[in-house]
């Protein structure tokens, strides 16, 4: 099975001096993942975790929803000659009278670690029906100092960021703040599915108590997924896509953008959030 990191050779100048010596590396292989025996997606991830991200994904994209859907996920064999497996594809198997959507063309996808799903026909395709709608009893509420100080406990928690500075992070806390379960992926999408997936797996879905918090900025994909987790709030240390809001918005998520230091933008959903002054609007 791939690593999550490996070795290769760097050329070093520092203030005009030039080494070679050995550097680590994030590893990036493609995962093929399959529905029922059907080629359904392939995403560029970090090894680790794969079940978890291909249940996590088949959540987003409204085929599971409880443990109690997934029969079971194996590896199977990949496209070398010898058929020998690559532990690079997986097969998920439904439980018998799930109803699995139409697999089509429009709906197989190519997922990268920059951009996410691609490849969808419209955007209708991407707004798939959530299981759970967003409507938290009673309501979650998050001090905003409380949110202000995840980044930093995310940061620290990166493992596998501090050997290669090359990882995104997606974390689950409590509205407490106790972190819950972090993984790490070359693609921020994918270590949301290993979050999501390894929920499922654990029969705690929806996430109805939680908030995700993820490095870099928050898409529409992510945004997405936050929504079909049932998780209320979605907080990212960058900016949010403008789909990303328009998402929120009518769905009631949460989203925080710009959450760095003592400062954040709160795009929709501030009813969640303890503030000190009432928010203007206009």
């Amino acid at each position: 099975m791939g690593r999550v990191t490996e070795r290769r050779k760097v050329i070093r100048i520092r203030d005009g001096a030039v080494s070679s010596r050995p550097d680590t590396l994030v590893a990036e292989e493609p995962l093929e993942i399959r529905l029922n025996g059907k080629p359904l997606a392939i995403t560029m991830r970090t090894p680790g975790d794969d079940f978890a991200l291909a249940a996590g994904f088949l959540v987003s994209e409204g085929v599971l929803g409880a443990a109690s859907d997934l029969q079971n996920i194996v590896y199977c064999a990949g496209a070398t000659v010898d058929g020998s497996n690559t532990y690079n594809v997986v097969d998920v198997r439904t439980a018998p009278g799930v109803t699995v959507p139409d697999i089509t063309l429009e709906r197989n996808v190519y997922t990268t670690s920059s951009c996410g799903l691609c490849g969808k026909a419209s955007l209708d395709a991407v707004r798939t029906t959530a299981r759970w709608p967003i409507s938290d009893t009673p309501p979650v509420r998050v001090e905003a100092d409380l949110l202000a100080g995840l980044p930093e406990r995310l940061r620290a928690a990166q493992r596998v960021f501090d050997r290669t500075g090359g990882l995104h992070a997606a974390a689950l806390f409590s509205e407490d703040g106790e972190l819950l379960d972090i993984r790490e992926d070359v693609g921020r999408h994918n270590a949301v599915d290993k979050l999501v997936g390894r929920a499922l797996q654990s029969g705690e879905l929806p996430l109805s108590r939680a908030v995700l918090l993820v490095s870099g900025r928050a898409s529409f994909e992510l945004a997405q997924k936050a929504v079909m987790a049932g998780i209320p709030v979605l907080a990212a240390v960058s900016a949010p896509s403008s789909l990303a809001v328009d998402l929120a918005a009518e769905t009631g998520l949460t989203l925080v953008g710009f959450l760095r230091g003592n400062s954040m933008n709160v795009y929709a959903g501030e009813d969640r959030l303890a503030l000190r002054t009432p928010a203007a609007h206009g």
